[in-house]
């Protein structure tokens, strides 16, 4: 039977470590090889490995982590690669130590592969929670072809599953980045076959202050270009890429315009909006929003509308 590699990168996440572990640890799927690989902590999530790494009668299946690293690493994309060393399931996937799985995620993510032998990555849909795990957004992503990919069609990491034969035409994780290796990671696996959507709900990913999609919001944009970069210079996608130039340029400007706004540069965020419609006009006016918040900021207004939301969002759950 199929099994199933999951890897979980940590540092000094114990305070959502257990959450995580436990949502890879209760799935109904038996065929688990389960991966932790930690970044040295000093804040008890060795404690807390440790704990998991025995078995548990708690647990289905007598289940227990079943490797487990604690040592200093070069960051996020090197304990991930160093768990793709030690992964010896059909598919593989890593579960970030703030995020969780959905009850039957491996399950069905394994069926899915199953019944399609030519697809090499599949994608199912995710929510947002906040630090408390309380859903502020549903990410329902649709079907992608690698050319969305290479125009910066963004999806939820951690509702993503590949085959590790198709990983393995890959070097990993690039380590020059930090922000959007995931999104790298894609590309450079979709070149080896299909990737599919499926339209469940299989994880959840967690945004608070610590968490770099929210601390270090800026970054993201930076690498988008350098993906460019990095792709234009692969003799493989590079031809593909060159069939969407102008798209995936004005993509990268409009992810850098998203990520920015985030990081509370409204006006960079304008500037950025303003190149991806200079270049690509559908690409920019297809994020309509990222341009009205950003001059709803500059004018002082963006709290207010934020404010009208939540006033929307408590009453229509009375």
């Amino acid at each position: 039977m199929t099994r199933v590699s999951i890897i979980t990168p940590s540092y000094n996440q114990a305070k959502y470590l257990e959450q995580t572990i436990h949502s890879v640890l209760e799935q109904d799927y038996p065929h688990i090889e389960y991966i932790v690989m930690d970044g040295g902590s000093t804040d008890g999530s060795v404690e807390i490995i440790k704990k998991y790494a025995v078995e548990s009668n708690g647990l289905p299946f007598g289940r227990k982590i079943d490797n487990w690293i604690s040592e200093k690493d070069a960051g996020q994309a090197d304990a991930i690669n160093k768990g793709f060393a030690h992964a010896s399931g059909d598919i593989v996937a890593w579960l970030n130590s703030d995020d969780f799985y959905h009850p039957e995620a491996l399950r069905s993510a394994v069926q899915v592969f199953d019944e399609n032998p030519d697809v090499v990555l599949v994608y199912g849909n995710m929510l947002a929670v906040d630090e408390n795990g309380a859903t502020f957004n549903t990410l329902n992503y649709k079907q992608l072809t690698l050319d969305d990919l290479l125009c910066f069609q963004i999806i939820g990491q951690p509702a993503v599953f590949m085959r590790r034969s198709a990983l393995q035409k890959t070097n990993g994780l690039n380590l020059d980045f930090h922000f959007l290796l995931d999104h790298l990671l894609w590309i450079q696996i979709a070149q080896h076959g299909k990737i599919l959507h499926v339209n469940q709900t299989w994880a959840s990913a967690r945004y608070h202050a610590e968490a770099k999609n929210v601390a270090k919001a800026a970054e993201f944009g930076r690498e988008a270009f350098r993906i460019l970069e990095t792709v234009a210079q692969d003799e493989n996608l590079a031809p593909t890429l060159a069939k969407v130039n102008r798209r995936a340029r004005a993509s990268a400007h409009r992810v850098d315009a998203r990520y920015l706004l985030d990081g509370g540069l409204p006006a960079k965020a304008l500037a950025a909006w303003l190149r991806a419609l200079f270049i690509h006009p559908p690409t920019a006016l297809a994020r309509m929003n990222i341009l009205v918040s950003s001059i709803l900021n500059l004018l002082g207004l963006g709290k207010l509308r934020e404010e009208v939301l939540k006033q929307r969002e408590a009453q229509y759950k009375k």
